[in-house]
């Protein structure tokens, strides 16, 4: 298995797996945005128009893939604004059901903490359904639950379900200024 983080020209040849992923994991009843049947094509023009973000360098998308065959991906979205380049939203992690138990999603979780933290990022975020597969893996993985917001959003079969919001540190001190991390004098304060 191979995890590759895609630029604006490697997001292409894997838009096909990735909308067959994305289908597969709505069909699999996760709770990642989107109401069951999610229609192939949907799913397709979801990733395509993903496609700028990833350019713009505003989202970061990584992909499992083994024998030609997509089998997971994770994405983190980079705010713009100047008071919130220290954090980073984990968003989209899926793993197809054909190879979940494996320790895929906690590989690609890890892939893109330490892509965070290599980046400067102290800070990500995401929310979850409450009671989900995908919150077990948070937990045991070190994150941080902030709270749970009631009916924040439909399941793919239409029922509202609540949300775990969760955060987590990562190298970064406690109280610690953006500017004496990155771009300071060096000195420790």
């Amino acid at each position: 298995m191979t995890v590759t983080r895609l630029d604006a020209a490697g997001l292409p040849p894997y838009l096909e797996g990735l909308a067959d992923l994305l289908t597969d994991t709505v069909r699999g009843g996760a709770s990642i945005g989107f109401l069951a049947p999610l229609d192939r094509a949907e799913a397709l023009a979801w990733w395509r128009g993903r496609a700028d973000a990833v350019a713009a360098g505003a989202l970061a998308v990584w992909v499992a893939h083994q024998d030609g065959r997509v089998a997971g991906t994770v994405g983190l979205a980079l705010p713009d604004k100047p008071n919130s380049r220290h954090r980073a939203e984990l968003v989209k992690l899926m793993v197809h059901r054909e190879a979940r138990g494996r320790g895929l999603g906690r590989t690609l979780l890890t892939t893109a903490e330490e892509a965070a933290a290599a980046s400067g990022i102290t800070l990500l975020h995401l929310d979850t359904e409450t009671d989900s597969p995908a919150e077990h893996l948070y937990r045991t993985a070190g994150w941080t639950r902030a709270g749970v917001i009631p009916d924040y959003a439909a399941s793919p079969d239409g029922v509202l379900r609540p949300t775990t919001l969760y955060f987590k540190r990562i190298g970064a001190r406690i109280g610690e200024r953006i500017g004496e991390r990155i771009g300071g004098d060096g000195r420790d304060h």
